[in-house]
């Protein structure tokens, strides 16, 4: 089972994977709570972008001291520009990163109906046709293996590349879906994404497409979530620098505990020093008896 809780060699990766995404949390009353939890975290994190950045540039007079790193300085200096510059330096791929998060997670809650206000989009063909299939016609559907042929011929009419590389079937939409790509390239290293054909699953039609880069604004913006998000839209080197990223934003966190455990002793630390004199002074302060004051 793909995404299972196991950590066999064959399940390692997969469990890692859908743990980024859903902290592999469960799903009940028909609600992903992991998934949505993780998609308002990184709304919390995209706002926070925007907060960080306003801290990070108070004024325009000590701009420049947020690019610094006081590297000799060393100690609570040191970690606190790691934290802001290291911060800075990185803002737009952290802001990146925050927003594309969300769309994964919470696309059609969230992303797309802000997107829609802004660019049309072309909807997504299972939600489409889903419950528009009859439940009482008995027709079977075609076979797999003709659906591939269609898709063959389908695919180099249209001049699409590459050859099928995963097909599967939606009864409920009356659709099956063919994908087009190499062996280990299902998530399209170096593009936006796959080509996608749609066929009706009684007629054999081709009802919908999916096409890497065609489309409306919107519905590209919604192709790149993925390939940005992960690195691939650059290939080995696009998921190299992700990699990287994911160890500076440890960094970046691992700083932020360091600077906000140091403020609050501080905090602790000047309370007690204002607390102390008040306990001084009454120590020293006249005791009464009996409503007589005894020096």
């Amino acid at each position: 089972m793909w995404g299972a809780l196991s950590l066999s060699r064959e399940n390692l990766l997969p469990f890692i994977y859908k743990l980024h995404y859903s902290l592999h949390l469960p799903t009940a009353y028909g609600v992903d709570f992991g998934v949505w939890l993780l998609g308002l975290i990184a709304i919390a994190w995209t706002l926070d972008c925007l907060v960080s950045l306003y801290i990070a540039f108070p004024n325009r007079k000590y701009w420049r001291r947020s690019f610094i790193f006081r590297l000799r300085s060393g100690g609570h200096k040191l970690t606190f520009d790691l934290h802001r510059s290291g911060g800075v330096w990185i803002w737009g791929l952290l802001l990146m990163m925050a927003v594309t998060a969300v769309s994964m997670n919470l696309g059609p809650q969230v992303v797309k109906p802000v997107i829609s206000l802004f660019s049309a989009l072309t909807p997504d063909p299972l939600e489409a046709r889903r419950g528009s299939i009859d439940p009482t016609d008995k027709r079977p559907p075609l076979a797999r293996e003709h659906v591939l042929e269609l898709a063959a011929a389908e695919a180099k009419r249209r001049g699409i590349p590459g050859p099928a590389g995963a097909i599967y079937h939606a009864p409920s939409a009356g659709l099956y879906g063919v994908g087009f790509f190499g062996p280990g390239q299902d998530h399209a290293d170096g593009k936006i994404g796959n080509p996608w054909l749609y066929f009706d699953m009684f007629t054999g039609d081709v009802v919908a497409e999916q096409l890497p880069g065609r489309g409306t604004a919107g519905d590209v913006f919604m192709q790149l979530q993925f390939p940005l998000h992960s690195g691939r839209l650059f290939g080995v080197v696009g998921r190299a620098a992700i990699s990287a990223l994911g160890v500076l934003i440890a960094i970046l966190s691992a700083t932020g505990v360091i600077m906000w455990a140091r403020r609050r002793r501080m905090q602790s630390k000047r309370l007690a020093s204002v607390s102390a004199p008040d306990a001084a002074s009454a120590a020293r302060a006249p005791a009464a008896v009996h409503g007589k004051t005894v020096i």
